[in-house]
């Protein structure tokens, strides 16, 4: 009985220096690989004896800083722009026209690129969000609710009246696409829409457009958005899905119409996005048939996408740029954005007296002629920052947990 305190003590005291000698390695680990990075930062005529003694000791060491400096050289010219030249520019877009008319089925993907002419941010650019929040920066969320459809919207809602596209897939939630008047019936918003919140109590989910970003006090696993049914007195919530969260809602995520589109598909075009959250979609992809019998892949994008050496044609360009060649080549006009056509204000849905300041989020001004059901204009309070919502906290609390995870 007596040896087993003794056997105890021997036991941790063994566990503490096994820690202990494994913490000293570690630190004498990350001696070498500070020293050896400063040797391998000189240019080689100027390295000492002793220095190139260090890599000739340390040669796995060298080894694996050689690897992650072609890593970090590959990331960073995954994330340059390039564009194409304008005759380039022009012959790729004369082969996406061709495409576009011969498709008995085409499907359009869209992602944060087609907004930026909006002076909505994109995610992955030299100054999209999470780029600026990568290298330390702080960034202002503005509120979106200003952002009117661009004009690649309206070429998207002109080809689908034309009936060259029957569907759209978007990962945006700033809501343009249904603004420019294409029908939803023909869109999925993968990702939600920041306009609309909805009642889940109801059966069916009772759905409320709004004329303001509805995401004011939601973030990541927190969408309640702090007004109630006005059927079932039930808390209404967002439709956004961040990420970590799998989106189930009907509408408008559509995940019914964005699969059967791509079932059907024999085009697809994907617009300014990066491609590296679609990728993970397999039902949008047909990857479970041959090759030669998957959708022709076409990608609009300035910048590096997973799916680029399985497309059949990239185009370095700007949305706008590129869609204002496109239809010069379909001879189609395209409007521009009328606020008078714009389907929110008919889809809106009046708030209770008691909620008209259950926000401060700016309302989307009404065309004239047009009454604003959403709230009294005398009890608005102008904002131009705000934090939180699909654009803000949300995006900082799944980086937080990303990081933890790590």
């Amino acid at each position: 009985m007596s040896e087993e305190p003794d056997t105890a003590v021997s036991s941790r005291t063994e566990r503490k220096a096994l820690e202990k000698a494994k913490l000293l390695q570690r630190e004498s680990e990350r001696k070498i690989f500070r020293l050896v990075g400063r040797v391998l930062k000189k240019p080689e005529a100027e390295r000492s004896e002793e220095e190139a003694g260090v890599l000739l000791l340390h040669r796995d060491t060298v080894e694996e800083l050689s690897k992650r400096q072609v890593r970090r050289n590959v990331l960073k010219r995954k994330q340059e722009e390039v564009f194409d030249d304008a005759e380039e520019l022009k012959s790729k877009v004369r082969q996406l026209a061709v495409a576009v008319k011969q498709a008995s089925h085409l499907v359009i993907y869209t992602g944060a690129g087609i907004s930026t002419a909006a002076s909505i941010p994109d995610y992955r650019g030299p100054n999209g969000v999470w780029t600026q929040l990568q290298k330390g920066r702080t960034v202002s969320s503005s509120d979106l609710s200003k952002a009117v459809p661009t004009f690649t919207h309206m070429c998207i809602r002109m080809l689908h009246k034309e009936k060259l596209v029957k569907h759209v897939v978007s990962q945006n939630c700033d809501g343009l696409h249904l603004r420019s008047g294409l029908p939803r019936h023909a869109l999925s918003e993968l990702h939600g829409n920041m306009f609309i919140e909805v009642c889940t109590s109801c059966s069916p989910v009772r759905e409320y457009v709004r004329l303001f970003d509805v995401t004011e006090r939601t973030s990541l696993h927190r969408h309640t958005t702090g007004r109630r049914c006005s059927h079932c007195g039930g808390e209404l919530r967002d439709t956004i899905v961040h990420f970590g969260e799998r989106g189930t809602l009907e509408q408008p995520l559509n995940w019914k119409g964005a699969a059967e589109a791509a079932k059907m598909a024999d085009v697809i075009v994907c617009l300014g996005s990066s491609l590296k959250v679609l990728k993970k979609y397999a039902c949008l992809w047909c990857m479970n048939r041959p090759a030669s019998k998957r959708p022709k892949l076409y990608i609009v994008n300035l910048q590096w996408t997973p799916k680029d050496d399985l497309a059949l044609l990239k185009i370095n360009g700007k949305c706008d740029d590129v869609m204002s060649l496109l239809m010069e080549e379909l001879n189609i006009q395209i409007p521009a954005y009328n606020r008078a056509d714009d389907p929110i204000f008919y889809l809106a849905s009046p708030l209770g007296p008691e909620e008209v300041k259950s926000h401060s989020r700016e309302i989307i001004a009404p065309p004239t002629g047009l009454e604003d059901r959403s709230a009294d204009p005398e009890e608005q309070t102008e904002v131009t920052s705000v934090q939180g919502g699909w654009f803000g906290r949300g995006y900082g609390k799944g980086m937080k947990k990303k990081k933890k995870a790590a």
